[in-house]
C-alpha cells in the first residue's frame, strides 16, 4: 500500500513539474515573442488615405474605425438601433472580440468566476464580438493612430466582418445584455473562433493589423506588445 501511495505521489509530482514548466514556457513566450515585429516598413508604403486606431483599456484591445467612409458603411450592419442610446452622430465604431463569459459575466475583474477563467484559457467558452460607437478619438499611450490606404482597409474590413457569425439573412446575431460594466453606446454579437491561451482577445486585435498589412507582433497574449511595436515606430526604428 504504503509503495502505491509513493508511485501516485511520484506522478503528481511529474504532473505537475510538467505543468509548471509549460507555463513557464508559455510565460516566457508570451513576453519575449511579441518583441519580433512584422511589417516594420508599413508607415513608409502609403498612400496615406484614412485613419485607423488601436486602443487599450489596460489589458484589452480594440481596433478603431470609421462608422461610414468611401470603402464601406458599417451602421448598415452594425445597426446603432442595437445599443441602448441609438445615437446615430458618433463617427467611430470600436470592435473587440473576446470570451463570450468574460464579456457578460465579468463586469468587473471583482466578479470572474474560475469557472469563466478556465473554460476561457483552455478553448472550452464561446466568443462574441464587441462593438462600441464613439465621439472623439484621443490618442496617448493606450491609443495609437494609425494611417493607411483604402486598399488595406478593406482587407481590414473583409478580417473585421469575417469575425462575426450570421444568420440564415446574412445579418449579424446580437446577443441580449444588460450593459453591466458597459456604457449606453455598447452592443454584443456572436462571434466566430474560440477564446484560449493562445489566442486572446489581444492576439485577434494583432491579427487584425496583420490582416491589412500594419505594423504587428509576429504573435502576442497581451496589449502591451502590440503598443511596443508602435513605440518603435515612433523612435523610428
Amino acid at each position: 500500500m504504503k509503495q502505491k501511495l509513493q508511485k501516485v505521489w511520484k506522478v503528481c509530482g511529474y504532473g505537475l513539474g510538467i505543468l509548471l514548466a509549460l507555463l513557464l514556457l508559455y510565460a516566457a513566450a508570451g513576453w519575449l515573442i511579441p518583441y519580433i515585429g512584422v511589417n516594420k516598413d508599413a508607415a513608409a508604403r502609403g498612400p496615406d488615405e484614412m485613419s485607423i486606431y488601436i486602443r487599450s483599456n489596460g489589458v484589452h484591445t480594440d481596433i478603431v474605425v470609421p462608422v461610414r467612409n468611401e470603402v464601406t458603411d458599417w451602421s448598415r450592419t452594425i445597426l446603432y438601433d442595437y445599443t441602448e442610446s441609438k445615437d446615430s452622430t458618433l463617427p467611430w465604431l470600436a470592435f473587440g472580440w473576446g470570451d463570450k463569459g468574460f464579456y457578460l459575466e465579468t463586469p468587473e475583474w471583482s466578479d470572474l468566476k474560475f469557472s469563466v477563467a478556465f473554460r476561457a484559457m483552455f478553448h472550452l467558452g464561446s466568443s462574441a464580438m464587441h462593438v462600441t460607437f464613439c465621439r472623439d478619438m484621443q490618442t496617448g499611450e493606450r491609443c495609437r493612430e494609425i494611417r493607411i490606404s483604402y486598399a488595406e482597409y478593406r482587407k481590414l474590413v473583409a478580417y473585421l466582418q469575417d469575425s462575426f457569425q450570421y444568420d440564415a439573412e446574412g445579418k449579424v446575431i446580437p446577443i441580449p445584455s444588460h450593459n453591466d460594466g458597459y456604457g449606453r453606446d455598447d452592443a454584443f454579437f456572436v462571434a466566430k473562433g474560440v477564446y484560449d491561451l493562445f489566442h486572446t482577445c489581444n492576439t485577434w486585435s494583432n491579427n487584425a493589423l496583420k490582416a491589412c498589412d500594419q505594423r504587428a507582433c509576429l504573435w502576442t497574449p497581451l496589449d502591451k506588445g502590440i503598443f511596443y511595436q508602435y513605440r518603435q515606430e515612433a523612435a523610428g526604428r
